[in-house]
């Protein structure tokens, strides 16, 4: 690295190298190969998490709404399929594009809010006086 570091910074634009000094390794990269590598561990183990209580639920196993994700109880088996089928289409694509974690982030967030609208009884009162007033029609 001190006699070459233009040639080492190249090659590290290119991909990862190891640098070695007094018997310790050391890797060279791109700040934003490092930053969507930390991206995709943290996101990992939230999808993990996501999709875990999801099968949980499907299994009949109660999740309590204090739970991060107890709002996914909110949700049918059929519903929760459906929600399993879309992570883990977004989680697939993590191997080719940078934009699958805002995919994954944007899908749960989706779910979330329609859980939120779900559980909430002004909406609810909201879509009832709605469909009472389209049936007067």
């Amino acid at each position: 690295m001190n006699r070459q570091p233009r040639k080492v910074l190249d090659k590290a634009y290119e991909r990862p190298i190891t640098i070695t000094r007094n018997d310790q390794s050391f890797a060279l990269l791109r700040r934003e190969d490092v930053a969507y590598l930390v991206k995709g561990v943290t996101q990992s183990k939230a999808v993990f998490e996501v999709l875990s209580v999801a099968f949980r639920l499907l299994l009949g196993q109660k999740i309590g709404y204090e739970h991060p994700y107890g709002w996914l109880s909110v949700f049918d088996a059929d519903e929760l399929q459906d929600f399993i089928k879309e992570v883990s289409k977004a989680f697939r694509l993590t191997d080719t594009s940078n934009e699958a974690w805002d995919l994954i982030d944007a899908t749960i967030h989706e779910w979330h809010e329609s859980a939120i609208a779900i559980t909430s009884p002004d909406l609810a009162a909201a879509f009832n006086d709605e469909n009472k007033e389209g049936k007067s029609c």
